[in-house]
């Protein structure tokens, strides 16, 4: 294992942040001497971050924890032209006015996990449209287009996947990397940022980044990966089986995110404890090491940690007596996600299948159904074995509560 001298890396490697790094060496050494100032990009394309997010906000944290500069990158230039990572099909395009609605939406998220203002190791937030809205092609092709090769870009995994799958690559996203390289430059020459981090899929366009910095300007410059992030059972991180785990409070409750973090499988929870929480290491190994029944502690200690970061502790604390309530003691639950229609939605009767969709437990009527004819969904505790059934307004003039499985609960009302 690397022995690492500065705190930064240190901490970093510990916790299992570090997928790929360029000239550790050459970072390690100037992290133990001087404040690194640290960037990471987040492209404005939904009003919310979700939980896939997450991890890049945490080496944001883990960088000012270790007494360094975090720089938060929002996109309001490339969310424009769209990353084609990963991606099968062309992103939606929004307007300014969309983009603008987004990055307000999402900034507040950041001050939950760092601290802002004008010191040398506080937090800064920039938006790339400041430099990207005002290049002019033909002198930026000039400067910047001339680095890069055809050849080489055609080698890049967002572009590669994408031409042999067979799916269309718009000219406009082939800029996106030459764009993001731009910013890395950017950066370095605005704010002296030194180090660009990201996700190991981001590994091409931070190389890029590095190389187009050292070339024009000659600024040193580094790069770190954390590894992609899968749960054991080879899912991505970021959905669950109602949708994205959003950030933001009103796309999901803190009792649904502190749910998703309670549902994580047994040889996940402690490499989440070590990237997801402030628990010291010898804690986090001891918790994950837990077999059993034991290893449902551990579970519920990550995913009320998780939440207290991000909705505060007596969210977190709310979250978790509610789910003592839902499953230890069979209750209704003071906090579970709630279902509210008017008479008109409802009309003479709304089925139950449409319930369970409108109420997240299900994904469409077919998934609704499966659900009900395999017996996994229950009314008020009770198994539900009608996929027909209608519910009128006189019914929902109380709560009703809705359950897919043990762990997924929802109440409908009529407001």
């Amino acid at each position: 294992m690397t022995e690492y001298q500065s705190d930064l890396l240190r901490l970093m490697n510990d916790r299992g942040y570090i997928h790929q790094l360029t000239d550790a060496a050459a970072l390690d050494s100037l992290a133990t001497k001087s404040i690194i100032p640290g960037y990471i990009g987040f492209d404005a394309t939904a009003d919310s971050l979700h939980v896939g997010n997450l991890v890049s906000i945490m080496l944001l944290r883990r960088l000012q924890q270790a007494g360094h500069k975090p720089i938060v990158v929002m996109g309001g230039g490339t969310t424009k032209v769209g990353d084609p990572s990963g991606k099968d099909e062309v992103r939606k395009l929004l307007d300014d006015e969309g983009i603008e609605s987004n990055i307000a939406s999402i900034r507040a998220c950041f001050e939950r996990f760092l601290t802002f203002g004008d010191g040398p190791t506080d937090a800064v937030l920039v938006n790339n449209a400041d430099w990207l809205d005002k290049l002019e092609y033909i002198p930026f092709l000039r400067e910047v287009g001339r680095h890069f090769t055809i050849n080489r870009m055609l080698t890049f995994d967002s572009v590669k996947l994408r031409l042999e799958r067979e799916q269309p690559l718009t000219f406009l996203e082939f800029n996106y990397m030459i764009l993001q390289a731009y910013d890395f430059m950017e950066l370095h020459r605005r704010y002296g940022c030194i180090l660009q981090m990201g996700g190991s899929d981001q590994w091409g366009n931070i190389v890029n980044g590095i190389d187009l910095t050292r070339r024009v300007i000659e600024g040193e410059v580094f790069g770190l990966t954390s590894p992609l992030l899968t749960t054991s059972d080879g899912k991505k991180m970021g959905k669950s089986q109602s949708g994205a785990v959003w950030l933001n409070a009103d796309m999901l409750s803190p009792y649904e995110f502190w749910q998703f973090w309670r549902n994580t499988t047994d040889a996940d929870v402690g490499r989440f404890l070590k990237l997801y929480t402030e628990l010291p290491l010898d804690e986090c190994e001891k918790l994950g090491a837990l077999e059993g029944s034991e290893i449902n502690e551990a579970k519920v200690r990550l995913a009320t940690e998780v939440t207290s970061l991000l909705h505060g502790e007596q969210a977190a604390q709310a979250a978790a007596d509610t789910a003592r309530d839902v499953f230890e003691k069979g209750g209704v639950g003071d906090d579970l996600p709630t279902l509210t229609l008017n008479t008109a939605e409802v009309g003479d009767g709304i089925s139950i299948v449409q319930l369970i969709v409108k109420s997240g437990l299900a994904g469409s009527g077919k998934e609704a159904k499966r659900l009900i004819s395999e017996g996994g969904a229950r009314l008020n505790d009770a198994p539900l074995s009608n996929a027909g059934l209608m519910i009128d307004a006189e019914a929902l003039t109380s709560p009703i509560k809705l359950s897919a499985g043990k762990k997924r609960h929802a109440l409908v009302q009529l407001g």
